[in-house]
């Protein structure tokens, strides 16, 4: 696809708000922009895989020491991780034995890109050079984040920290560090630089990591990355991804976004379904679209759409065949700030379709927007830019808040809870 779609500049300096329930409060002005009866989480009930994700989410929620982890896929809505971050908290905040490692995570800065504020690593920028799979140009290999980053000098540190400008209750910490990289070359040491933190230290040549066990937990560690031998012709260390690991229990909430991601451009991640057979998915949200759609009508091939979405289900099956996969109907947009773009009725009539055919569940955003056309009235309340396509600041906290209440609902109905009182308990967590 030649039109991209890249995430505004104000991703990158925007402050972060308060973890707020809000929708409550926004309601007298913006509820007449949303359709409160679509916001629903549409066939979770009769979803067996739902009815289990469901079962053991209500486990932790009752204090039980249990691990859960949730994957969310898509592309600069994900990326800049606004709204999934405010659903991540929710989750890890649920009560003192909910949080979760921090998990899998990706050093966007070092790919020269905007990176999620709530986590931190460093190196030395320039000596780093960026390679996305939505980019045509780019090509290298690509894992299950879609970025790389190669590194091709003599010697670097890597600084990573799990917290930055987050809002959890409690720092995220790690007792293991998994460093994913191109792992059928050796042209180069990776070491944590504090070498009396490492008990151990092993590589995982098909998992393509190297994995270091701490000998207590921190919260931060300094990576260095040395050449093996100066004399190396055509040196490369290509990153793809890290993963801050503990035993704790609780939701491990993973967010996968590149911008102007579509299918047809996860599709050249070679190793993303060798990396995700890593893991065993108990949810797994789609939230990828707005891309694949982001043109003319007459452009637009529905079949093709269809065959890239299905073989996307297909993969997570793979990874767990009784993972509760939540398909999510992309917001409308307008195509070049001009237009409502109709595709995303398609879009929607075949995710629809994808659902019943998986026995899933789907969150109609498009629906809960308004509609086609739909954006432009969010965009005159303030609650999206000029472009149409993402989201204010506000507007981002109120999607998150719209998903939480979607789910909120879905499970009281699966275990018989008052979903008044069970969404009470999240407006006051007080993060």
């Amino acid at each position: 696809m030649k039109l991209k779609i890249l995430v505004l500049s104000l991703f990158m300096s925007m402050s972060m708000f308060a973890q707020d329930y809000i929708l409550d409060s926004i309601t007298p002005k913006y509820g007449h922009l949303i359709n409160f009866e679509a916001n629903t989480f549409q066939y979770a009930s009769e979803s067996p895989a739902f009815k289990k994700f469901f079962a053991d989410l209500d486990s932790i929620y009752m204090g039980k020491k249990k691990k859960m982890h949730i994957f969310h896929i898509g592309g600069s809505h994900i990326q800049a991780d606004i709204y999934s971050n405010k659903i991540r908290t929710y989750l890890q905040n649920m009560n003192d034995v909910s949080l979760g490692q921090r998990g899998f995570v990706y050093p966007f800065h070092l790919a020269h890109t905007n990176n999620p504020l709530n986590y931190r690593i460093e190196a030395d920028n320039d000596k780093w050079q960026g390679y996305r799979c939505s980019v045509k140009k780019d090509s290298v290999t690509w894992g299950l984040s879609g970025v790389s980053a190669a590194f091709r000098g003599r010697e670097d540190q890597i600084y990573a920290k799990a917290n930055y400008k987050n809002y959890t209750k409690k720092p995220y910490t790690f007792n293991k560090l998994r460093v994913f990289y191109n792992t059928w070359m050796e042209d180069y040491n990776l070491d944590i630089l504090d070498s009396t933190l490492v008990v151990t230290d092993t590589i995982n040549y098909d998992g393509m990591y190297k994995e270091f066990r701490f000998n207590k937990t921190v919260d931060a560690a300094v990576l260095n990355l040395k050449m093996t031998d100066t004399t190396c012709v055509s040196p490369e260390f290509l990153l793809m991804g890290m993963e801050f690991m503990n035993d704790d229990p609780g939701i491990e909430y993973t967010t996968i976004g590149v911008n102007g991601a579509s299918f047809a451009w996860y599709d050249r991640s070679v190793y993303f379904e060798k990396q995700l057979q890593l893991y065993k998915p108990d949810m797994f949200i789609i939230s990828v679209g707005t891309n694949d759609a982001y043109m003319p009508k007459d452009e637009f091939d529905a079949n093709a759409f269809r065959a890239y979405y299905e073989s996307f289900i297909q993969i997570i099956q793979r990874a767990n065949p009784d993972c509760a996969i939540l398909l999510t109907v992309p917001n409308d947009d307008y195509y070049q700030k001009r237009i409502p773009n109709p595709n995303t009725a398609v879009q929607q009539r075949i995710i629809v379709e994808l659902t019943k055919k998986y026995n899933m569940a789907v969150w109609d955003l498009f629906s809960v927007m308004g509609g086609l056309g739909s954006s432009n009235d969010w965009y005159k309340a303030k609650l999206m830019p000029r472009d149409r396509i993402h989201f204010t600041k506000l507007g981002y906290s109120i999607k998150a808040d719209l998903f939480l209440k979607a789910m909120v609902d879905a499970w009281a109905e699966a275990t018989h809870r008052d979903k008044d009182v069970l969404l009470t308990h999240f407006k006051n967590l007080n993060e």
